[in-house]
């Protein structure tokens, strides 16, 4: 991305994300800033970038903004979405985009235990060990579990993230949709304040950032996903 934006600006370009993502995890909503002494329009900027991008990755948006704002902490909410694919057999086309279960997934009771998970908490159990924030406390704003025919959905939205956050939490609620836990073990997990007792950590396929907030004066325009598959 830096490359590319260097090459519409003539001069090297040093770029600001909203937030990282694991090796594997899509980004359909992220959010870049950058500083330039270049003067071009949007357009020019858009079309430009993607014009020096490698295929899998394309600029949907971009426009001058004010001095203060900063992608990362400006940014108020982050919003992701983990799909799942739920059937005997495992996906090929979607293969890397979705994690696959075979065990059918009860979506009712992983929707009730999401919402023991609800509200500002310590979410130690739910964060990697070798996370860097430096407090665990995370306020969960929303957590829906839908199913789609064999797609089993989950959108969480937060002010922020931990390391392996939304991971853990797929992991946890997936063992419980599965019957190997009750409904009661995800208030019990965060209540732990303690990794070891979580469950596995579910894979980064099938994970995607789909929207990143920011006070209206900014005008970031919200974006929907560009796969429009979820």
């Amino acid at each position: 991305m830096e490359e590319a934006l260097g090459r519409v600006a003539n001069e090297t370009v040093r770029a600001t994300v909203a937030g990282r993502t694991d090796a594997g995890v899509h980004a359909c909503a992220q959010v870049v800033h950058f500083d330039s002494n270049a003067v071009r329009a949007g357009y020019a900027w858009l079309r430009g970038t993607n014009s020096n991008l490698p295929p899998e990755i394309a600029l949907l948006w971009a426009g001058e903004v004010a001095p203060d704002f900063n992608a990362r902490f400006s940014a108020t909410g982050r919003e992701y979405r983990y799909v799942i694919l739920n059937r005997g057999i495992r996906p090929s086309f979607l293969a890397r985009r979705v994690t696959h279960e075979y065990r059918p997934l009860d979506v009712a009771c992983m929707r009730a235990a999401a919402q023991q998970l609800i509200g500002t908490h310590d979410f130690s159990s739910y964060r990697a060990v070798q996370c860097q924030a430096k407090s665990p406390v995370r306020e969960l704003r929303r957590l829906d579990i839908e199913r789609r025919d064999d797609l089993v959905i989950m959108t969480v939205a937060a002010n922020a993230f931990l390391h392996h956050m939304v991971r853990n939490i797929a992991g946890v609620l997936m063992a419980i949709g599965a019957g190997e836990r009750p409904m009661q073990w995800a208030r019990a997990v965060l209540d732990a304040r303690d990794r070891t007792v979580g469950g596995i950590t579910a894979s980064a396929d099938g994970l995607y950032l789909t929207a990143v907030e920011y006070p209206v004066h900014f005008g970031i325009p919200r974006l929907p996903p560009v796969s429009g598959l979820w």
